[in-house]
């Protein structure tokens, strides 16, 4: 008898137990798909994981600086006349969701909004202004903080070109009460090659470069040096500002290797410089060609797992052409015969080889994670490249060989519209390099003003 009542109370208890966990885990399961939930709401609805969410992000912050109202600067930009508006027609997105391919509709667009681009262009063409700091042709680095004296060439043309462009351009003011942002104009690409600094000196250079300038103005220590920029396109600008983590966290750094992975590297804060070597014409021959041969070439020094990924993966195949080192062809000749043009990332995200693709019409196929893009806040690049992640190399050939003619034909297309963007010119032409740049950092200026002491 006992023993039955003992286990007849054993077995009610063990039914208590479970009820008390039941209700325990009914709110527990209830809370984390409700969380899931919102989740998912949130991800496939928010900007904030929308790419275009960036240029929208820097284009109402522009928008909020003292100016006239909006009305007026409507009315302005009709009126101003000396940079017309550039002849890019955009396809207009009617809707409709994917395209047989995968591809959005949307991807067809150049720009990401190309109204609000030329608007804004025009503003900025009108009314930006920049202060460099002023440095007398007898400094002992004058070769340092001056413009070049003969035209840039090479693998960091960019930078060089860049300094001669604003020093000639009437973006310059001499008054820096009436400044948007203000240049320090050292090079770190001479830098680096000037025997008296060298790779090993150049963090101790602008730590000293910025406390001088510090002390001599006053316009640093206002902003702590937010409304201030440099621009380098040598790789060794990843490390130059080490010793000087104020220009890294608060100043705009207009670098060509623009990765994410790199901490001293901020999207939003920080544009990305196209690595671009100088053209003796602006129309190469035969870049319309359709008859391009192979389906892919690279040709680069293997410096990277990723490139030594796609050596092992494609260096026999005959549709893909990969070369380890120099070619003994024609390079050029190599890039009119190919349809897509491999830029795969080596030591850094950042090569030429995004401007040799475009220059002679081949669409380039980007491998080369957590790159910023040159000019992504203002230009749709699925509308003219295509993305590969690095991760997708053994997949490349079934990638870029589903893409049909109809497509190919349309990024083509659109390759050709955007050239204008990644040339550099001894004078500046609307729409080219220079001023996609200095419309970048339009974008950046700040919203506050902070008056002279």
């Amino acid at each position: 008898m006992a023993r039955s009542f003992f286990l007849l109370y054993s077995l009610s208890r063990r039914r208590l137990s479970d009820s008390f966990r039941s209700l325990f885990f009914i709110p527990t399961a209830l809370a984390l798909s409700t969380s899931l939930f919102i989740l998912f709401y949130i991800s496939s609805t928010s900007n904030l994981f929308n790419p275009q969410s960036r240029l929208h992000f820097l284009q109402n912050a522009s928008r909020r600086i003292s100016s006239p109202n909006l009305e007026s600067q409507h009315q302005s930009s009709l009126d101003f006349d000396s940079s017309p508006a550039p002849n890019l027609e955009v396809k207009v997105d009617h809707g409709g969701g994917d395209t047989s391919n995968g591809r959005s509709a949307n991807s067809e667009n150049i720009f990401h909004d190309r109204g609000i681009f030329i608007e804004d262009y025009i503003s900025m063409n009108k009314s930006f202004k920049i202060y460099v700091y002023p440095h007398h042709k007898k400094h002992p680095f004058a070769n340092v903080l001056l413009p070049v004296g003969f035209e840039p060439e090479g693998n960091y043309a960019s930078e060089s070109f860049f300094k001669k462009n604003l020093n000639n351009s009437h973006f310059i003011t001499k008054d820096p009460s009436e400044a948007h942002l203000f240049y320090l104009p050292f090079s770190i690409a001479r830098l680096r090659h000037d025997p008296r600094v060298g790779a090993d000196g150049i963090q101790d250079f602008i730590k000293d470069y910025i406390f001088n300038i510090s002390r001599k103005y006053p316009y640093w220590n206002r902003t702590g040096g937010a409304d201030h920029f440099y621009v380098s396109c040598h790789s060794i600008g990843r490390s130059a500002t080490n010793k000087a983590e104020e220009i890294k966290l608060n100043a705009i750094q207009v670098v060509c290797s623009s990765s994410y992975f790199v901490s001293s590297y901020v999207p939003h804060k920080d544009a990305s410089l196209p690595q671009i070597w100088p053209r003796e014409q602006d129309d190469p021959q035969s870049i319309t060609s359709s008859e391009r041969k192979k389906l892919a070439f690279f040709a680069g020094s293997i410096n990277s797992p990723v490139r030594e990924r796609l050596i092992a993966a494609w260096q026999n195949d005959t549709e893909i052409s990969v070369h380890s080192g120099h070619i003994n062809t024609s390079y050029v000749k190599a890039l009119l015969d190919s349809k897509f043009c491999l830029h795969v990332k080596g030591f850094e995200v950042n090569t030429a080889r995004i401007g040799d693709a475009l220059y002679h019409g081949c669409v380039p196929a980007i491998i080369a994670n957590h790159y910023d893009l040159p000019f992504a806040d203002i230009l749709n690049w699925k509308s003219f490249s295509v993305i590969i992640a690095t991760l997708d190399i053994p997949s490349l050939q079934r990638i870029l060989t589903s893409i049909s003619t109809e497509e190919y034909a349309r990024l083509q297309n659109n390759v050709l519209e955007v050239r204008k963007h990644f040339q550099w010119h001894a004078v500046p032409v609307d729409y080219d390099a220079f001023y996609m740049v200095m419309y970048e950092l339009w974008l950046r200026r700040s919203s506050v003003r902070i008056p002279l002491s």
